[in-house]
């Protein structure tokens, strides 16, 4: 029987090019596959991909295997675990790495149950015991609380990793690299669903997933015009504006600003969180960020447990005279 050997990566394609969390998670695969002295190899599933291998081979793949047919343009379950399936089996990993997505989250899991092996999802770090060689896949628990490590006794062991958990690779075009064509072999009958229509989220501005600097609210802020002097910092920083639940609940920012366990990923390099108490539920989507700063009048507040620099002191008092001194230091 084969041995399940090496790490493989699937790779989302977004708009005809890899996307963000698949260079992110060439990045920690190649980690892994080197500390197993084993390959990395990705896998590419869509339609009009042929040439995108060279993507990934130049951010750390040493192999690539590509599933190009026109019934894969969108995402459908049916289809993708499918043709999942099949590449696994083929390829036989010992570790199989997906990104935390809307994709990914739907993905794992029905794949690991069609392989009998098990998943854990939303993982923030991946590591291999230098011992038994089992991978140790860190996620959150309790709400963000705590954190926890766990390994599998199954094969190949599957993980999701959540966006910007992972650093990509700077690519290297001179890198060379396997690409595999498979067909997909997919019964058109077989896929009971069909994507109607795609309506592209409105953005105005750096969004928020992306921005290198976030403004976040919390309740304290009181209102929508609170939420006007958040914008205008975030505007002078060239950031992006965020929010806990109650802002988005009670409508003062829309829901696509929210932060947190039920909301957006985010790790910024700057995360400013302003009138927010830093409840675990939020801090689960922020504690990434490399510098967080906490403006909060209450000196108990949680925030204050993870935040790199605190301002005890009303919001209103603070952020026009801290907006004013960015722009003068900033130029306007």
């Amino acid at each position: 029987m084969a041995e399940y050997k090496g790490v493989m990566i699937y790779c989302e394609v977004n708009e005809g090019k890899l996307a963000a969390i698949a260079t992110e998670l060439l990045g920690c695969g190649r980690k892994l596959a080197d500390a197993l002295g084993q390959e990395l190899c990705a896998v590419l599933v869509g339609s009009n991909i042929t040439g995108l291998g060279k993507g990934a081979i130049a951010s750390g793949a040493d192999k690539v295997y590509e599933v190009n047919d026109p019934l894969l343009k969108d995402y459908q379950t049916d289809s993708y675990v499918t043709v999942m399936e099949k590449v696994v089996k083929q390829a036989m990993p010992q570790i199989l790495i997906l990104g935390q997505t809307s994709i990914g989250r739907d993905l794992a899991p029905r794949l690991a149950f069609r392989l009998d092996t098990a998943a854990a999802m939303d993982c923030i770090a991946l590591a291999i015991d230098p011992d038994s060689k089992q991978l140790l896949q860190t996620r959150s628990v309790y709400g963000g609380n705590a954190l926890a490590t766990f390994t599998s006794a199954c094969s190949p062991q599957i993980a999701t990793v959540r966006a910007k958990a992972m650093s990509p690779l700077k690519p290297d075009a001179s890198r060379q690299g396997e690409v595999i064509a498979i067909k997909a072999d997919l019964d058109p009958s077989a896929i009971r669903t069909k994507v109607l229509e795609k309506v592209p989220e409105e953005v105005a501005g750096i969004k928020l997933e992306d921005a290198e600097v976030v403004v976040a609210g919390g309740r304290g802020i009181g209102n929508a015009d609170g939420f006007k002097q958040l914008q205008e910092l975030a505007r002078v920083l060239k950031g992006a504006v965020g929010a806990t639940r109650p802002p988005c609940d009670n409508e003062w920012v829309p829901d696509a600003a929210q932060i947190g366990l039920t909301g957006k990923i985010v790790t910024p390099d700057l995360y400013i969180g302003v009138a927010l108490s830093g409840a675990s539920q939020h801090l689960t989507g922020c504690s990434g960020s490399k510098s967080i700063v906490a403006i909060n009048k209450d000196p108990e507040a949680n925030i204050f447990k993870v935040a790199h620099f605190g301002i005890v002191e009303d919001w209103k008092k603070v952020l026009p005279a801290f907006t004013e001194k960015v722009k003068e230091l900033l130029g306007g």
